[in-house]
């Protein structure tokens, strides 16, 4: 079987990886248009036990990975100089270089055959292969090549956003929020090496536009930034890396493959970056698509299938709550005007997946201080 994967990034990887150890007589050929040791961001972020999945799939990988996160147990929220912290709400993180460091050298010593710097515009540069794998992104070609195929649409939300790094440490994954000199905004941050963490600043559009943030260079932009924030940055200077202010994308397909042609990841679904699944999702997809393929042999399209069948269920439960979340950020202005405890319980339920009763079990001393709070 000849295998072709558009895309070198979490997805692309683990499924060139897992293929090979399955099917180890599949061909396999990454194509990536970034050089070796690109990345852009900072660190990436796992909600609690989220890479308990590569335990049974594969235990080496999952070894590797472990000494290199940063992991802590509980979340922060401050709001009006306030801090709130909810425990049991656990996260990981690390560096996405390191992380795509890894997972390349896996494939490689896989037997894949990884490009480096190859850019290809038309589908058709692929050239011949039983199977072609999109894991190239939102921006993904493999779903231009066919949108009716695969029942692709693409909408954005309203907020803007930047990912910015900080030469610091959180303590944990920490959401703040700030009446900044245009109006509301708010950061999402968390540490993903001992000395670094990663800085998403969000905003809605009237904020936006009452910045004057479009019209400044990305260095005023990254200083104006800072100086909102010196409090929480500790008067340190963001770091940027193509840090670009951009309207979340919403991508969506209705059949995740279209004749030889499969979607992985960012290319087949976005999960909106406030629930820290999107990279755990696409290995996933990797993986699932790796098993399929291999159970059902020379018969592709049977594969493909099995596939859709196994994951849809999950990404359209998963997804849907990343949306829910969105949905929240996309009025969190609004949800402002509540006390910082008040903020904290509108935020940890945003997805609509934490109702009170799971709530109290998860997280007992933060539901302690609420109804101490309310006496």
């Amino acid at each position: 079987m000849k295998i072709v994967v558009i895309g070198a990034g979490p997805a692309g990887l683990t499924f060139a990886s897992a293929i090979r150890r399955m099917q180890p007589d599949a061909s396999v050929r990454v194509i990536e248009q970034n050089p070796q040791g690109a990345t852009f961001g900072f660190g990436v972020v796992f909600s609690d036990r989220a890479l308990d999945f590569l335990k049974s799939d594969d235990p080496a990988l999952h070894a590797t990975l472990i000494p290199h996160l940063e992991s802590w147990q509980d979340l922060r929220l401050v709001h009006k100089g306030e801090t709130v912290t909810i425990d049991g709400v656990g996260f990981s993180a690390i560096a996405r270089l390191t992380l795509l460091d890894i997972l390349s050298t896996e494939a490689a010593a896989s037997g894949a055959d990884i490009g480096w710097g190859q850019r290809i515009d038309d589908i058709a540069q692929a050239g011949d292969a039983d199977l072609i794998v999109g894991a190239d992104g939102v921006n993904s070609l493999v779903r231009q090549s066919d949108p009716q195929g695969f029942g692709a649409s693409v909408s954005h939300l309203s907020n803007r956003f930047a990912w910015y790094g900080v030469e610091m440490a959180f303590e944990t994954l920490t959401q703040t929020f700030l009446a900044g000199p245009a109006g509301p905004m708010t950061a999402h941050h968390y540490r993903y090496r001992p000395d670094m963490s990663t800085f998403i600043v969000e905003l809605n559009e009237a904020v936006w536009q009452r910045s004057g943030l479009a019209g400044m260079s990305e260095a005023d932009q990254r200083a104006w930034c800072a100086d909102a924030f010196r409090d929480t940055l500790c008067g340190r200077p963001l770091i940027g890396n193509r840090s670009l202010w951009r309207q979340f994308p919403v991508v969506h397909n209705e059949r995740f493959f279209a004749g030889n042609r499969v979607l992985l990841g960012d290319a087949l679904h976005t999960a909106h970056f406030s629930i820290g699944s999107g990279t755990r999702l696409a290995m996933e997809d990797a993986l699932s698509l790796a098993r399929s393929i291999a159970a059902h042999g020379a018969d592709i399209s049977a594969g493909l299938q099995a596939f859709e069948d196994e994951r849809r269920p999950l990404l359209d439960k998963l997804v849907g709550a990343a949306r829910a979340s969105a949905a929240w950020y996309e009025r969190f202005g609004d949800t402002m005007a509540l006390g910082p405890r008040d903020l904290a319980l509108s935020y940890i339920q945003r997805s609509g997946r934490i109702d009170p009763a799971r709530l109290k079990a998860m997280a007992p001393r933060f539901m302690e201080a609420m109804e101490a709070e309310a006496t």
